[in-house]
């Protein structure tokens, strides 16, 4: 019977420890910011990007941030007019051409935005 009651408490304290730590952790949060995009367009204008990639990054919405959510559907536009997925594989973009100078647009603007932002956020430390 001793046996019994200390493997039962045993169990108890694991399976209630169990349960405190699940119930006191977080679920983790995954937040796109500005240098995520601009590395997947980097990456997709370099043809290195896969399409599993491209759609973790921009197949998800940015609900933190409206500006960035805008540049995510335009990209998200640009692969459902331009894309060639196919052909991915066999190392090619992933865009056609028209797409790829959109895309290339569509970073430099992201850039210039995320470069003017940080400027006023270090004036506004001052």
């Amino acid at each position: 019977m001793a046996l019994f009651l200390l493997i039962f408490a045993v169990c108890l304290l694991i399976i209630g420890g169990m349960v405190l730590i699940l119930m006191f952790s977080r679920t983790p949060r995954y937040r796109t910011e500005p240098e995520h995009l601009l590395e997947a367009f980097d990456k997709a204008l370099e043809s290195r990007i896969s399409e599993n990639e491209w759609n973790a990054i921009v197949g998800y919405p940015i609900r933190h941030d409206e500006y960035l959510d805008g540049v995510r559907r335009r990209a998200q536009r640009l692969m459902s007019e331009h894309g060639r997925r196919w052909q991915i594989a066999q190392g090619k973009p992933l865009l056609d051409a028209t797409g790829q100078e959109e895309l290339a647009a569509l970073r430099d603007h992201l850039a210039a935005h995320t470069r003017l932002k940080r400027q006023q956020e270090q004036d506004n430390e001052r």
